[in-house]
């Protein structure tokens, strides 16, 4: 058990950087991008074959956050300049990327497992320093020796990027295109009004989530070892997972809170499908199902609290009324009484 919940807290922190591009079209944009599915595979093939083809990890790591970048500007541009609705507009890139991840790979599934990528290049720096060792015998005294993960590398390495790219995020949406990005997704007849072009704002917004969302299948690759076609399938549901999941259980007054919120969202979610695996009667096949589960719940609880705060707020009125009107009541039969007298 506590092996698995290493393992969510590591994928969690990279699924966490795609979380984060959703978050901009979903919240920000309010934008239903479904390209997300594509570009996903998009920057993990990129960076799968350029692995195989001996180019160094940064490299092929940048070259698929560029190819997410251009996924979501292709998808801004038929949007905004062909008029095409924002959610068929997402469908048609998505159905094309499939093709074009295939046409990059050559095949359907590429394997990593001996080139040299970020995530095993950092775990040999990280033993070689000595610090997994000097961690793990730190476990050990508090009783989870037998628990730890093989190497911490990838826990630190992957905290320190998606916090550097929450902070990053943040401090872009508090510039000037950032502010008008935001404005553009809350009003954007208002926006149109200062002179802003939105056209440009929703393509800017579409391409820089999904060149997150490119890198982070980037990262997954390297970290699973291995690209494949199919990887990407349900990838919108989990970012909206992850988004709604930390605003429900962190809150979301502002950007720099939201932000933080998908994060510990996206490590939320990978710990409950990892505890729901755990259950005898559910099979790995039923991850989507669990997904789905936890979507609805996270969707639908909160508006029974809300129905439920609405009601006790109702009661509460209606006895503060009904106090009132007996103290008035009263007033008056005692100013009758006196009169009478």
């Amino acid at each position: 058990m506590p092996t698995a919940i290493f393992s969510s807290f590591e994928s969690g922190l990279i699924y966490a950087i795609m979380a984060l591009g959703v978050y901009l079209t979903f919240r920000i944009l309010d934008f239903p991008d479904l390209t997300v599915d594509g570009s996903f595979v998009t920057g993990a093939a990129v960076t799968a074959i350029m692995l195989v083809n001996g180019y160094s990890p940064l490299i092929s790591t940048g070259a698929a956050l560029l190819a997410g970048f251009a996924a979501g500007s292709i998808t801004g541009l038929l949007h905004t300049k062909g008029k095409i609705n924002p959610l068929l507009s997402g469908i048609l890139m998505m159905i094309a990327l499939y093709s074009i991840n295939l046409r990059i790979m050559g095949k359907s599934n590429i394997p990593l497992f001996s080139e040299s990528t970020i995530i095993t290049s950092v775990k040999d720096f990280w033993v070689k320093t000595g610090l997994d060792s000097f961690l793990n015998k730190g476990m050990e005294v508090i009783g989870l020796g037998n628990s730890t993960p093989s190497t911490w590398a990838i826990i630190f390495i992957m905290l320190v990027i998606s916090l550097a790219i929450k902070f990053a995020l943040s401090l872009f949406l508090k510039t000037e295109i950032g502010l008008a990005i935001r404005a553009t997704g809350d009003n954007q007849a208002m926006v149109k009004s200062f002179s802003t072009n939105t056209d440009n704002m929703k393509v800017l917004g579409l391409a820089v989530s999904n060149a997150l969302v490119a890198f982070s299948g980037s990262l997954i690759a390297q970290y699973n070892g291995f690209s494949d076609i199919g990887m990407g399938i349900g990838m919108i549901v989990i970012g909206l997972a992850s988004v709604i999941i930390g605003e429900a259980i962190f809150g979301a007054k502002t950007i720099a809170r939201a932000t933080l919120a998908v994060i510990g969202g996206a490590i939320v979610y990978r710990l409950v499908v990892a505890l729901a695996l755990q259950v005898q009667f559910l099979q790995t096949g039923d991850v989507k199902l669990i997904t789905a589960a936890i979507v609805i719940g996270a969707l639908i609880i909160p508006q029974l609290k809300d129905k439920q705060k609405e009601k006790s707020m109702k009661k509460k009125r209606l006895k503060e009324l009904q106090i009132q009107q007996t103290l008035v009541k009263g007033a008056k039969e005692v100013a009758t009484a006196k009169s009478d007298i």
